[in-house]
């Protein structure tokens, strides 16, 4: 059988005639039947493109930790022609190598880039050049990371089902060009909620060009808080292959470079602007305008003026081709959704950490969580708070400061938990220092609202807002010198060695270190929790009045009831993590002042003991308000109050955690508490120092203790040193309990037998 002849290629314009035509970066070509055509031009071959993939819209139910908006990849790829085909591949800018050095020949050829598609040329033309990507799109396609691995064995997914995905919308702009698709999938094993026994999830692709004159990059500095890139540099003097990071940043330039350097204020040469969403309701674009342009006052640290614009979108007369699609337009994007969320996305070149385009997306029902917590953390002390119809201006403060934050993300700037730590905490029961300083030293911490401030202190600021701290990064990270990245590398040292063992401009994130937490403010977490608890019982004794209305129903009451009781969690669980807490300091060698780890010490771990045998072991009647509960509950409160403890004792009594606690007060600075000790307190606290009759709670707690204790004598993960220490604190119990049974009235008589029992060693 001779060699079948290839059909001759038309030109392109006669195989395109009956579709739709987007122009733009890429122009593409497409029709109802999810057919979609990349036309690229010649000059576009073998360009750095970068795509970003995000999910649209996801099943209900699916991930608590994926929602509208998320990223999926972000991945650069060049189209690359060999022949009649057109390759599609992934590159990499991990590795590097200084060009003039031989060793950037290894570099290449031990990074080689893949190819992840393949189309053949449609066209006959030589200068564009027609492929038919509908496939691409029509499949969960290497490169875009849509469903994870996980999830597919998780809910047993099978293939995308073509039949029911599709092509649903592509647009192309000058520098970006927009796919949006929905895939399909069969699902095996769905969620309980799910009868379709179906996942569609709708995608958007967005394909960017990348600048043609990258912007120098300014490399990190693990002291000042940034979001980063990750680059290994085999040039490096050292005798290995250096790793490093750079900064992701707009690019600022200073129109006057000569008044800048004189230390005039100089407007940048292209402004950081953002349009709002032309579905934002008109009552608050004035707040959000203000969160976007209160990030001015930080720039002015760095040198520029009106570096930051907050505009309302422009009208049709105004620009019709306005489009928030439009990756020359970042936007704050206003979502009518239930979600009770707001964040700052942005897309930025892996090359060199330029911020290209930010959307802050803002959802409509985050209004219900700020106006909730508001009255659950502040009612006690703030008469404003007292009611679910908060003030306007209340309401539209908290979003001017939600938009401040999440535009402090866009901007490149990660959350600093340590900041919170920094203020003392009667401090903040000071009108003077909390309308001066507010409540954290950044609007980049979670410290939303004021809980320390008591009934009666006067003219307190209950709301978060900027502080010192977001001066300074702005600064650092924008601050403009004209010179080379290694000049700016040595003068941005100096500034950070000046102020980064100030707690005021100290950076944390996570991790085990009591000072860096979520949702807490005040230097001492035990006499902050102290407070904030007093405010909360002041709020459970009036929830009601200040909710319920006439003819209402009790569903804002039980929501409220709920979230209190998160409140509590809270604020227990900020003096909780001081037991086996460790301190970490952020600084370099020659900071020989600083320690980077120190165990919390042990006078401060036994307080806190102290503190959690009063507030969280002891049974918290005042959770249990039969006047409050009753109007929604049957059931349950007991359970969801016992499980608060239980989950707390569980951290404590874990295989992992007691080993990691007896690791760092062994070789740790600092006097810290041993696991032994620790061990010894939880006995005494819950069983052995119990001298009244525990009630139902405090005795399932004692049971629990006992479960918990005998479950780690039999685990294989804890340290042997400790297993003897669990044992000896059983037979103490053992003892305690046999005691206890002889001089117990009847009906606890019972409960100490069953112990006593269980306790039982073999």
């Amino acid at each position: 059988m001779g060699q079948q002849k290839s059909k001759p290629q038309k030109p392109l314009d006669s195989l395109v005639k009956k579709m739709k035509v987007s122009q733009g970066f890429i122009t593409l070509y497409s029709n109802e039947e999810n057919t979609l055509y990349f036309a690229l031009e010649e000059q576009l071959l073998n360009k750095d493109i970068l795509v970003v993939t995000r999910l649209a819209q996801l099943p209900s139910g699916y991930s608590a930790y994926l929602n509208a908006g998320s990223k999926t990849a972000e991945q650069v790829i060049r189209f690359e022609k060999k022949g009649k085909t057109i390759y599609l591949k992934q590159i990499s800018f991990t590795n590097q190598a200084e060009e003039d050095d031989p060793i950037a020949q290894s570099v290449a050829e031990n990074n080689f880039a893949p190819r992840i598609a393949a189309f053949p040329i449609k066209n006959k033309e030589e200068d564009r050049f027609l492929i038919d990507v509908s496939a691409h799109f029509m499949a969960d396609s290497p490169g875009f990371n849509i469903i994870r691995k996980s999830d597919k064995d998780l809910y047993k997914m099978g293939g995308v089902d073509k039949k029911r995905s599709s092509i649903d919308a592509v647009k192309s702009f000058p520098n970006n060009t927009e796919i949006v698709h929905t895939l399909t999938f069969p699902v095996g094993k769905p969620p309980r909620s799910n009868r379709s026994e179906t996942f569609s999830f709708q995608i958007n692709h967005s394909f960017i060009a990348l600048p043609e004159d990258p912007m120098p990059i300014r490399y990190a500095d693990q002291r000042v808080g940034w979001f980063t890139l990750k680059k290994t540099d085999f040039s490096s003097p050292a005798l290995k292959a250096d790793s490093y990071r750079i900064v992701r940043r707009w690019r600022l330039e200073p129109k006057d470079s000569v008044a800048y350097a004189n230390g005039e204020l100089v407007e940048p040469v292209k402004q950081i602007v953002y349009y709002l969403d032309p579905a934002t309701p008109m009552k608050w674009r004035k707040y959000f305008k203000q969160g976007i342009e209160d990030w001015n006052e930080a720039f002015e640290h760095a040198g520029f003026k009106n570096a930051i614009v907050a505009k309302d979108p422009p009208t049709a007369a105004e620009d019709p081709d306005f489009s928030p699609e439009d990756i020359r337009y970042s936007t704050v994007r206003y979502v009518a959704s239930t979600t009770r969320n707001a964040v700052g996305p942005s897309v930025s070149d892996p090359r060199t950490g330029e911020i290209l385009e930010s959307d802050i997306i803002w959802y409509h029902n985050h209004l219900r969580s700020y106006r909730n917590r508001y009255l659950l953390e502040t009612a006690a002390a703030n008469p404003k708070a007292r009611t679910l119809d908060t003030p306007e201006e209340e309401i539209g403060e908290m979003m001017r400061r939600v938009i401040a934050h999440e535009i402090g993300h866009a901007l490149g700037l990660p959350h600093n938990m340590k900041a919170s730590n920094a203020y003392p905490v009667d401090s903040l029961r000071s009108g003077t220092f909390t309308q001066k300083y507010g409540i954290a030293t950044t609007i980049m911490d979670y410290a939303r609202y004021n809980y320390v401030a008591q009934p009666g202190d006067q003219n307190i600021r209950f709301i978060r807002q900027m502080g010192p701290y977001d001066d300074y990064a702005i600064e650092w990270g924008y601050r403009y010198f004209g010179k080379s990245p290694k000049e700016e590398k040595e003068i941005l040292q100096q500034m950070v060695d000046q102020k980064s063992l100030n707690p005021i401009y100290m950076f944390g994130g996570y991790g085990n270190d009591p000072q860096a937490q979520t949702e807490n403010i005040g230097d001492d977490p035990i006499k902050a929790s102290s407070y904030g608890l007093r405010n909360l019982k002041i709020v459970a004794s009036n929830l009601s009045d200040w909710t319920l209305k006439p003819h209402s129903d009790f569903d804002d009451l039980e929501e409220l009831y709920g979230e209190l009781l998160g409140g509590y969690r809270r604020y227990i669980y900020h003096v909780h993590r001081l037991v086996g807490g460790v301190y970490e300091t952020r600084h370099q060698s020659h900071q020989e002042e600083a320690i980077t780890y120190e165990n919390v010490p042990k006078e401060k771990q036994l307080a806190a003991l102290v503190f959690l045998k009063t507030n969280l072991w002891n049974t918290q009647n005042w959770l249990m308000d039969k006047t409050v509960v009753g109007e929604f509950s049957n059931d349950g409160i007991l359970d969801r109050i016992q499980n608060l403890q239980k989950a707390a004792l569980r951290r404590f009594l874990g295989a992992k955690q007691l080993n990691a606690i007896q690791s760092s007060w062994a070789t740790l600075p600092g006097s810290g508490l041993s696991a032994e000790a620790l061990i010894d307190q939880l006995v005494n606290d819950l069983c052995t120092n119990q001298t009244a009759s525990p009630d139902l709670l405090e005795r399932n707690l004692q049971l629990f203790l006992v479960e918990q204790l005998k479950t780690l004598t039999t685990s294989e993960d804890l340290n042997p040193t400790l297993k003897t220490e669990i044992e000896e604190a059983l037979a103490l119990i053992h003892r305690w309990s046999k005691r206890m049974k002889k001089t117990a009235s009847s009906s606890q008589k019972a409960h100490y037998s069953y112990v006593y029992r269980q306790t039982l060693m073999d």
